[in-house]
C-alpha cells in the first residue's frame, strides 16, 4: 500500500476561478425552516463534484461525515482542526466522521457516533435532515456526508488524539459563492482541482480546502436549486 500525496502548501497554489458570478442561495433558505422543508421535497439537482484524482492504491473505504449546522441567531456549520500527526488529511480543517464500522446501521449512524467521539457531541442535540450525494476523496474515502441541525446547549469533549480545535463559521459565509475559491496544479501528469473558502477567524486563517470544502460546493449546489 502506497500513498503519493503531492508535497505542496494548498495555499500557494494559484486560483483559476472564483464563483463571483455564481448566484447565492436565498436567505429563507438557511433557516432551520428552511433546510428542514429543503430536505423533505429535495429540489432536481447535480453534485458538482464527485471524485478527486487518487493518490493511494489501497482499497477503498466507506465513510461518513456530519454537517453539524448550529442554530445560532445565524446557523454557523462546526468544523474541526485534525492533529498533524494523523495518517489521512492531518492538521487540515475538516467535518467530524470517520470510517463506517460493521456495527453501525448506516452511514447516519456512523456520523453521529464518529461525532460524539472525535468532539463529544451527543447525538439527542442533533436533528438529521438527510444526506448528500458520496464524495470520492484522493485517499480512496466514499464519503456520505449527514447533514443536521444542531441545537446549542452542548458542552464538546474533543479527542485530543484526532482533534486539535474545535470552531464555527457563519454558514451565510461558506454559502456565499463569492468565497469559493478554485485552485488547479498538475502532479504525477494529472490535473488535480479543489475548492478553498479561506475564513478569517478573528484574525486567524481557517484555510477551508479539499474534500471538505468540495462537500461544501456541493451542499451551496443543492441549496441553489430552488
Amino acid at each position: 500500500m502506497s500513498q503519493r500525496l503531492p508535497p505542496f502548501d494548498p495555499r500557494t497554489v494559484p486560483v483559476v476561478a472564483t464563483g463571483l458570478h455564481d448566484p447565492q442561495p436565498r436567505a429563507s433558505v438557511l433557516t432551520p425552516d428552511g433546510l428542514r422543508r429543503l430536505f423533505q421535497q429535495p429540489p432536481v439537482w447535480t453534485p458538482e463534484l464527485r471524485q478527486e484524482p487518487r493518490f493511494t492504491d489501497r482499497a477503498p473505504a466507506e465513510a461518513s461525515v456530519l454537517l453539524p449546522l448550529v442554530v445560532r441567531d445565524r446557523i454557523s456549520l462546526l468544523l474541526t482542526q485534525r492533529t498533524a500527526h494523523l495518517s489521512t488529511h492531518s492538521g487540515q480543517i475538516a467535518l467530524p466522521g470517520g470510517r463506517i464500522d460493521p456495527e453501525d446501521a448506516d452511514a447516519v449512524a456512523a456520523a453521529l457516533r464518529e461525532a460524539d467521539e472525535e468532539i463529544g457531541l451527543a447525538a439527542h442535540h442533533v436533528e438529521v435532515l438527510g444526506t448528500l450525494p458520496a464524495y470520492v476523496t484522493g485517499t480512496a474515502f466514499t464519503v456520505t456526508p449527514v447533514v443536521a441541525l444542531v441545537q446549542p446547549g452542548f458542552e464538546l469533549r474533543p479527542n485530543p488524539h484526532e482533534v486539535a480545535d474545535v470552531f464555527e463559521v457563519p454558514l451565510a459565509f461558506l454559502m456565499d459563492p463569492r468565497h469559493h475559491r478554485r485552485h488547479a496544479f498538475e502532479f504525477e501528469g494529472q490535473r488535480r482541482e479543489w475548492y478553498s473558502m479561506p475564513f478569517d477567524d478573528g484574525g486567524r486563517e481557517r484555510f477551508i480546502w479539499g474534500a471538505t470544502a468540495g462537500m461544501l460546493r456541493n451542499f451551496y449546489r443543492l441549496l441553489t436549486a430552488v
